[in-house]
């Protein structure tokens, strides 16, 4: 017999149903600011559009940890492999590429620029692209309050960085937007200087996601499983823990599984016992997430 406990359930599904509005969301996003800067020449929004994509991709590695986290009785708790390794790595060859590519472009614009002469592509602005990239910065704006409510109603790591991750992009957004209106104002030298500018940020920033999200993918043992057996064992109830699996960082985030075996009388204070030794755990180790797989008396309860 499998039980999930509904708050354990709830709260995971409610993270992945997030995350997964989020990918889908920013990809559209990313594709129409894509669009609106191939049509208008602008630069900015070309290099802020890089932006967007590393808080689409950042979204996406989130929603496979979120999934990795819920494998049936018997699966590995890692899930790092060569498909989010090739992934990281083509991210960055286009990023590099395409950094290149508009610096070099940024740059002949501002030589141009600086000399008085016309621009090899002059950046049409337009009222209607102002009011677009509002409508963006709007939608941006409710995912981020989405996953902001998220993190703070489920105690979720992932989308609280996510949402760190929206509110840089929504920034750099609001920043191309007021150069935009600089160049409507004849400012032409804001538009290429901006490029140049968020293409350096796009460095830090790829660097800043790669370093928070693949950790929690890499198969590598956070916690030492004789460590979080002795802490499960002290609590009263618990006779035998064992097959104990962990990923991740410790004070950063860390999903653990393990199978404890109960004492017959405890069968009724199952959630109890989870629930002490979660906090325990998470007293010495910081967030953590961790699925049960309760053996009594022949039968097998999964909480989450």
């Amino acid at each position: 017999m499998q039980i999930k406990l509904n708050e354990g359930r709830n709260s995971n599904r409610a993270t992945r149903l997030i995350l997964f509005i989020t990918v889908w969301v920013t990809l559209i996003v990313l594709l129409v600011k894509v669009f609106a800067a191939a049509t208008t020449r602008s630069l900015s929004l070309m290099a802020e559009s890089l932006h967007t994509l590393l808080a689409t991709f950042s979204a996406f590695l989130g929603l496979l940890t979120i999934n990795a986290q819920n494998l049936s009785t018997g699966e590995s708790v890692y899930s790092h492999d060569k498909r989010e390794a090739a992934l990281t790595f083509l991210l960055a060859a286009f990023l590099s590429i395409a950094g290149v590519k508009l610096w070099e472009t940024a740059v002949q614009q501002w030589k141009f620029a600086t000399e008085g002469e016309s621009l090899i592509f002059p950046v049409l602005v337009s009222l209607p692209l102002i009011k677009l990239l509002g409508i963006l910065v709007a939608i941006s704006l409710s995912l981020l309050l989405l996953s902001m409510w998220g993190a703070r109603v489920f105690k979720s790591q992932l989308l609280r960085f996510n949402a760190l991750q929206q509110l840089k992009d929504i920034g750099l957004t609001v920043l191309v937007v007021l150069g935009l209106v600089g160049v409507w104002w004849d400012l032409v030298w804001l538009d290429v200087s901006l490029a140049a500018v968020l293409v350096l940020l796009t460095v830090g920033n790829f660097w800043q996601m790669v370093n928070w999200q693949l950790p929690l993918l890499v198969q590598q043992t956070a916690i030492a499983p004789e460590m979080l057996a002795q802490i499960a064992c002290q609590v009263r109830g618990v006779t035998h823990c064992y097959q104990i699996q962990s990923r991740g960082i410790v004070g950063r985030f860390v999903y653990i599984q393990m199978h404890l075996v109960l004492h017959s009388e405890f069968a009724e204070a199952i959630d109890d016992i989870a629930e002490q030794i979660e906090a325990d755990i998470q007293m010495y180790y910081g967030p953590i997430q961790i699925t049960f797989y309760i053996e009594q008396n022949s039968t097998v309860v999964h909480s989450e």
